[in-house]
């Protein structure tokens, strides 16, 4: 048989692994007042944005203009904002819960096994991508990164700060690396459903929705606890999971570098909505891409500056999952204003402590952003 299931395989690999005399590592003990520690001060704005709202509509009002007073308006209100927005993007087709991942390679390195794995993330599309777990007993927290491709999360590259499944693994987590391989080399750079000359949903969510199709096929995972897995990702990954996290419940919290967490012309092309590949979509060719601002005829991108409707919506649908914001250059101290909505809808829901968000000048992340964004998802998962 060419390809083996994935469940049989590993416990192969961890058979071999015995048999040549390494002994399976235990699981580190997680000190949790010391990663508290870490990540507690990055909860709390600064006085100077404490209670400060912006400009950005709150998603306490119906569209209606009428009111949420109780979680069960917020609940409805929450319907309201996911179909709108899905309405706008696209509606995706079912999600695809039926399939397992398909090994077609293993390498044991340091501690964890390290397995090339395929899956479809899209009815009509497969993927390849890295599984790596480590050599832990029992049910593991899990994170799925995502990436312009998956090699650089496993830290298999030369980009610096980036190698986040290799990062988790090392402390403990089973973790999935996703990245768009064949359009990044396309420089078309995103996933289009059905195909890239009619796609019916906006680029964006169709990575959203590969991304929860990765959820259901990781979740099925042996050592892998359902209930403990999140998404992060940077920049365009940063994105790719914020929209993910916010569409899809199942994930149980997440992170995300330096995105764009709100529509911001001004920030110029780390904050590109506009591009066809994500909110932007037209039929190719494309006349102009990578510009520092839109042209103001940018399709659905255009449309949902008009209706006044801003990324702050998404934000609030992961009340009360919590979620982080590895901010830097396109997302400094005063977004601020935009978080403090999802830490009024988390108040309303009675909980505190579930928006968080860090800062550094620059757009790529650095080893201080790393540690608080490890140590967030260890404090959540582990």
């Amino acid at each position: 048989m060419k390809h083996l299931h994935l469940l049989i395989s590993i416990s192969l690999g961890l058979l071999l692994i015995n048999c040549v005399g390494i002994k399976p590592i235990n699981p580190k003990k997680i000190d949790n007042k010391a990663v508290w520690g870490k990540i507690a001060p990055y909860f709390e704005p600064p006085a100077e944005y404490k209670n400060t709202y912006g400009s950005y509509r709150s998603p306490l009002l119906f569209y209606n203009g009428d009111t949420v007073k109780t979680e069960k308006d917020w609940q409805e209100r929450r319907s309201e904002i996911r179909s709108t927005w899905m309405d706008l993007m696209g509606e995706w087709p079912p999600i695809m819960t039926d399939q397992h991942l398909e090994i077609i390679d293993s390498v044991y390195r340091e501690d964890f096994t390290q397995y090339t794995v395929r899956f479809y993330w899209t009815p009509n599309q497969q993927t390849e991508g890295y599984l790596l777990i480590p050599n832990t007993k029992g049910k593991k927290p899990a994170v799925i990164t995502v990436f312009y491709e998956p090699e650089t999360a496993i830290g298999l590259s030369n980009k610096p700060n980036r190698d986040f499944a290799y990062q988790f693994t090392k402390r403990g987590f089973v973790t999935l690396s996703l990245g768009t391989t064949q359009t990044t080399k396309d420089k078309t750079y995103s996933i289009y459903y059905p195909n890239i000359d009619n796609a019916t949903i906006q680029p964006l969510s169709a990575l959203a929705y590969a991304a929860t199709n990765a959820w259901e096929v990781l979740a099925k995972i042996e050592d892998v606890d359902s209930t403990r897995i999140g998404i992060t990702g940077h920049s365009y990954g940063g994105k790719w999971a914020m929209f993910a996290s916010c569409l899809y419940d199942k994930f149980a919290c997440a992170a995300w570098s330096d995105p764009g967490i709100v529509f911001d012309e001004t920030k110029g092309a780390g904050v590109n909505y506009w591009e066809p590949w994500y909110l932007g979509y037209y039929p190719p060719p494309w006349k102009k891409t990578w510009s520092k601002t839109s042209s103001g005829d940018n399709g659905l991108y255009s449309q949902l500056l008009e209706m006044n409707l801003d990324l702050h919506e998404l934000h609030a649908l992961m009340a009360p999952r919590p979620f982080l914001v590895s901010g830097g250059s396109s997302d400094p101290i005063e977004r601020w204003t935009a978080l403090n909505h999802s830490i009024a809808v988390n108040k309303l829901l009675g909980y505190n402590n579930r928006v968080a968000m860090t800062n550094r000048v620059e757009h790529s992340p650095n080893e201080e952003s790393n540690e608080v964004l490890c140590s967030f998802f260890e404090w959540w998962l582990k």
